[in-house]
């Protein structure tokens, strides 16, 4: 006995049916699942952060030995890659400080800071760098991460962190003390102390105050 039509038209409403929504393909894989809601905090935390990315890119490529607008254009250009091709909403993406600092140390011994050389070689260096990480995501390496313990991750980080601090003393003091090494910036550092800039001084020390 066949059932009856009125039968079969309330169990096809009681059947729960979900409907995803269709993503344009063009879309990067965090958009695809964003909130309307998040738009106007998001709006917010992208203002404050470019006003603080500024300034940080031009420290950056003073660490690094650059002119201070390679630093503008290395905080930039990643940003508007990352947005069209990752895959989070948090991830940061741009220059940092360990990463000018190991750049500095790597060029130092082949050009002159700051020259069209030096620059010429940092774009190298940065373009060799790229593709040894995108060989590295093909070939699924990312596995190789877990044989660096944390503690030599975190003494690299807290030796760099000595480095680069002791490396922007000189600009505080307004003196000249060159480096690569703890022990050589010390050095310098001491011998040129007699020839410290009082308003430089004062000016560092009130902007890290003020910081």
């Amino acid at each position: 006995m066949s059932p009856s039509p009125n039968l079969v038209a309330h169990t096809l409403n009681t059947i729960p049916v979900t409907v995803k929504p269709v993503n344009p393909s063009w879309q990067p894989a965090w958009l695809q699942n964003y909130r309307r809601a998040s738009l106007m905090g998001d709006v917010t935390a992208g203002l404050i952060v470019t006003v603080m990315l500024i300034p940080q890119s031009l420290a950056y490529a003073s660490l690094a030995g650059l002119p201070p607008e390679v630093g503008l254009y290395a905080s930039i250009l990643p940003l508007v890659v990352y947005a069209l091709l990752g895959t989070s909403m948090t991830l940061a993406v741009g220059p940092v400080a360990v990463v000018s600092f190991m750049t500095a140390t790597a060029l130092a011994p082949l050009a002159t800071a700051g020259s069209a050389e030096y620059i010429a070689l940092a774009g190298h260096l940065a373009l060799l760098s790229g593709l040894i990480l995108l060989i590295f995501g093909i070939l699924r390496l990312g596995f190789i991460a877990y044989f660096l313990s944390h503690p030599v991750i975190n003494g690299f980080i807290a030796g760099a962190a000595i480095l680069i601090a002791l490396g922007q003393i000189k600009h505080i003091l307004g003196i000249s003390a060159d480096g690569v090494t703890v022990i050589e910036l010390s050095t310098n550092l001491v011998s040129q102390l007699s020839g410290f800039n009082a308003t430089s001084l004062v000016i560092g020390i009130t902007a890290i105050v003020l910081l």
